[in-house]
């Protein structure tokens, strides 16, 4: 088949800081070409990047015509890199990759062919393990995908990643969602479409650091949990139909007392004090959960883009 006749597979790449890696993962990719039946289509998302990364997108754009970039004029995050690269890719196939080479390029072929085949809407990869990562990170990690699993009716598969391939149709229906406030492995779940996971031993990256800390990822944890599930409301108000109950029981029994036992109505300060503090507690929790989501109805509202386009090409 002609080159020009066949359909296109392109490759979205969320970048921050990464340097030393976009030519080893461009390198890899060009490896799998003779094992794909489509051509392949680059289109790099730089997150505002502070090293070298812009140059050497720049470069790697005036030497093959096949790859394409975005710039942001400053880090707007993952989530608006991935929308960016949705956006601007063309192609009848599209894939998520992150550039460290975490993300097994040697899949593409078995994912892009489960696709073609019209079987599945989208093939998506789940990591089997968590082999040299922290522990205290794994263990976090875990425990989301077991929290979120158990008050979402999304189902949130423990592993996946955000590598995948998928139809065109099927990232139509991604970009009919423009919430501001995205988390995109409950997106890919969200609009449906049938979709197969493959699993994969964990890998390091080849080359510089992650850019994602521990308190990111928490951050990003919660945005899920908000976007996702309004169980933390329900737990909110439940907190207040016991903490009422509660204190209607300790009236009574008050009464109660003082009406058999006047002498001792003075003491028990200490558990007095104690209560107060437990009830405040859980009031400044309960305003804490209602206020994370009133931020996000108010970040929404404004209406302000994902990301702003510096340079593009």
């Amino acid at each position: 088949m002609d080159m020009a006749e066949k359909e296109t597979l392109a490759v979205i790449v969320p970048l921050l800081n990464e340097e030393e890696t976009i030519g080893l993962f461009y390198a890899a990719l060009e490896a799998l070409k003779p094992e794909l039946p489509v051509n392949l289509a680059y289109w790099f998302v730089d997150d505002g990047s502070t090293d070298g990364t812009l140059a050497v997108l720049q470069d790697l754009h005036a030497q093959d015509e096949a790859v394409h970039f975005v710039s942001f004029s400053r880090n707007f995050g993952k989530e608006a890199a991935l929308y960016a690269g949705l956006t601007q890719a063309q192609g009848e196939y599209v894939a998520v990759m992150d550039v460290d080479l975490q993300d097994p390029p040697e899949l593409l072929p078995e994912m892009l062919a489960g696709v073609c085949s019209g079987e599945f809407d989208a093939v998506g990869t789940r990591r089997v393990n968590r082999q040299g990562e922290a522990a205290i990170r794994s263990w976090f990690a875990d425990r989301f995908y077991q929290l979120i699993n158990k008050i979402s009716d999304v189902p949130f598969v423990p592993g996946a990643r955000d590598f995948r391939v998928m139809s065109r149709q099927m990232v139509t229906a991604i970009l009919s969602l423009s919430e501001t406030q995205r988390f995109s492995k409950g997106i890919f779940t969200w609009v449906g479409f049938k979709t197969k996971y493959i699993g994969f031993e964990n890998r390091a990256r080849v080359a510089g650091q992650t850019s994602w800390s521990f308190w990111q990822l928490t951050k990003y944890a919660i945005a899920g949990i908000v976007s996702f599930s309004t169980v933390p409301l329900m737990l909110v108000s439940l907190f207040g139909f016991v903490a009422f109950g509660l204190s209607v029981l300790g009236a009574i029994l008050i009464v109660i007392r003082e009406l058999l036992y006047p002498a001792t109505s003075a003491f028990g300060w200490p558990s007095l004090v104690v209560i107060i503090l437990f009830m405040s507690g859980v009031q400044l929790v309960s305003l804490g959960v209602i206020g994370r989501y009133i931020a996000a109805a108010y970040l929404e509202v404004k209406k302000r883009p994902l990301y702003i386009v510096k340079d593009k090409a």
